[in-house]
């Protein structure tokens, strides 16, 4: 008897292996079914051959036994091709991972079939037609499904909410239409849901979260949905959210979504909150200081106004404060300096008066500083430039006044820009300004500066863009900041007329008519001269040429005789027919000046010309030769 039993083990485990080695078999053939039906660009599946053991196929995985194929994980391979049936025989399948690829068409009804599928990521990709719902039909073991990122259409299938252990479901940026399947009820287990970026309709999902005690994460953002009450109340919603207990971010913008700020909106868990671009108007409820974890809020772009209640003071996490386009007033609450982790404040576009809390200065970690556009008085607080770590500082369009401080020259670590511009700050050129090395943008343009520009603005060695028109500005043009580098041809603003140019050779350094904004006097190489708004005072490389406006560089006449006859004759041309835009844009009479399409046209003509173009003609609408341009 017990040689029968032996016989029969022996057997089965025979008839197991040779299972075994079939569904291997079956595996391997699949996977190069697939490969044969895509393009393989960069040779990423260049060893999935026949010689090759499946489960030594590059990004599969097996079973520790080696019995099965279990994931497939071709993410960012550059492949190109429909999403191939075969993979339907992988039938142990757990983990399908195709993002960010090429991969076009429909995804194949036939993936219905992998039953043990845990993980499906196709973002990223090509994918259009409508999500199958057949494939959604064996989904009990469905944990993570993200098809974000492609041009689905039509509505989300409504068997998704058959998928009672789906964790994670993100479809945004498609085209999905319709309203979120009622049978979204039905998953409790649901953490993260992501749908933006689509065309769905209908209310909040109040009901849907209500039953999603596990959500962490919810973004419905730029769909066409509204609140309670035909849009005018929001209250439901923020009072079902209440229920989801470990809430960490909700993302609601670009809806257009209309009502007050309700008072359930003070979740204790959420961290981060985004109502931007919607319709909510009336004041801040002083609830939302018990927004306590909230590190993130961005209430830019709606209809809300009154004053910024104080209670914001009490949220201590805070690190991103975005308020602007609103329209709030009164003043900015001093106790924001309270808010020790704030890194960025965004208060532009409302019509906030008063001074400039001084103690915005003990935010040590403060990098970005947006005040601009608001109806801003006083002088700016030497005490705001303690912030060593700001980045970015806009205070442009207020009504502040007196002289810039000199501790601007602490910000050593502003790097992207600096605007006090259409301001009435008074007083000398400052030359602090010179000190800020790693600044990219300074605008300090319509205010009332008067002096020279120092030759140090040559140490910002990092400016890509200076305006300082409409100041009163006098005296010489230093030389130095011809060895501005990184200056962009078009972004040198000294005036109130035309651009300051930078030709391509980096010689040619700048070229700038002299308006009401900034006049001047002396003499010598590049000296401002202030002759009134008609006419144009060129300040550029002559190379021979001396225009009856004095146009005058000494460097430049000297840099010049180290070029070639052709080089130089370009220059001449060149110089020329700035010079001739410039009168023409003086003008007294409008209808004499060029529109700024015009003169654009024409000076990206003359780039032409300098980039070797030779074939290039001015248009004559603007008094330009129409002559092409050769070397005769």
């Amino acid at each position: 008897m017990a040689y029968i039993r032996l016989f029969f083990i022996l057997l089965l485990l025979r008839l197991v292996s040779a299972y075994q080695h079939h569904s291997l078999l079956q595996d391997k053939a699949a996977l190069l079914a697939f490969k044969k039906s895509i393009l393989d660009p960069t040779s990423a599946l260049a060893n999935w051959k026949d010689d090759v053991h499946v489960c030594n196929f590059t990004r599969i995985k097996c079973n520790e036994q080696h019995h099965r194929v279990m994931e497939i994980d071709l993410s960012s391979s550059q492949l190109v091709g429909k999403i191939s049936p075969f993979i339907s025989n992988l039938t142990r399948l757990r983990r399908l991972k195709l993002n960010e690829n090429q991969f076009y068409g429909t995804i194949p009804p036939e993936l219905s079939s992998l039953r043990y599928l845990i993980v499906f990521i196709v973002m990223d990709n090509n994918l259009t037609g409508t999500l199958p719902p057949s494939f959604f039909s064996n989904c009990s073991n469905l944990k993570v499904i993200d098809a974000s990122l492609n041009y689905f259409t039509g509505q989300i299938p409504a068997q998704i909410g058959d998928c009672a252990t789906l964790w994670s479901l993100n479809l945004y940026n498609n085209n999905f239409t319709g309203q979120l399947p009622a049978s979204f009820t039905n998953i409790t287990s649901l953490s993260s849901l992501d749908v933006g970026y689509n065309f769905l309709s209908g209310e909040l999902p109040s009901d849907m979260v209500r039953n999603w005690p596990n959500l962490t994460n919810l973004y419905l953002s730029y769909n066409n949905m509204s609140s309670h009450g035909n849009n005018t109340n929001l209250y439901p919603f923020f009072a079902a959210l209440r229920n989801c207990t470990d809430l960490k971010e909700v993302a609601l913008d670009g809806m257009g979504l209309g009502g007050t700020l309700p008072s359930s909106i003070a979740h204790p868990s959420l961290k981060f909150l985004d109502l931007q671009a919607n319709r909510i108007f009336g004041p801040i409820p002083r609830e939302i200081g018990n927004l306590s974890n909230i590190t993130e809020l961005s209430l830019t772009s709606n209809l809300l106004n009154g004053a910024i209640p104080e209670e914001i003071s009490l949220l201590s996490m805070l690190e991103r404060l975005f308020l602007s386009h609103n329209f709030f007033s009164g003043r900015i609450p001093v106790t924001l300096s309270k808010l020790k982790h704030l890194g960025l404040v965004d208060l532009a576009n409302n019509k906030l008066s008063g001074e400039i809390p001084g103690s915005l200065g003990d935010l040590g970690q403060l990098s970005y500083l947006f005040l601009n556009n608001n109806l801003l008085s006083g002088s700016i607080p030497s005490k705001l430039l303690n912030c060593e770590n700001l980045y970015k500082l806009d205070l442009s369009y207020n009504q502040l006044i007196g002289r810039i401080p000199p501790q601007i020259a602490e910000l050593r670590e502003i790097r992207i820009f600096i605007n006090l511009s259409h301001n009435h700050l008074q007083g000398p050129w400052p030359i602090e300004l010179s000190k800020l090395a790693n600044v990219l943008e300074m605008d300090i343009s319509s205010n009332n500066l008067s002096g020279n520009i120092f030759p140090q603005i040559s140490s910002c060695i990092a400016v890509t863009t200076i305006n300082f028109s409409h100041n009163s500005l006098q005296g010489l043009l230093p030389d130095s900041l011809g060895d501005l580098r990184n200056l962009q041809p078009s972004n040198v603003l000294l005036n109130d007329d035309m651009t300051a140019l930078v030709s391509d050779f980096g010689i040619a350094r700048l070229l700038m008519t002299v308006g009401a904004g900034n006049g001047g006097g002396g003499g010598g190489g590049g000296v401002i001269e202030n002759m009134g708004n008609s006419t144009a005072n060129m300040l550029t490389g002559s190379i021979g040429y001396i225009a009856p406006e004095k146009v005058v560089d000494s460097c430049l006449i000297r840099a010049s005789r180290d070029q070639s006859a052709e080089v130089r004759r370009m220059w001449e041309v060149a110089i020329g027919e700035l010079i001739e835009l410039g009168i023409l844009c003086t003008q007294e009479t409008p209808s004499n000046r060029p529109t700024m399409l015009d003169a654009a046209d024409d000076l990206d003509r003359l780039k032409r010309y300098l980039s070797g173009d030779t074939t290039v003609t001015f248009a004559s609408s603007l008094g330009f030769s129409s002559s092409t341009l050769s070397n005769d």
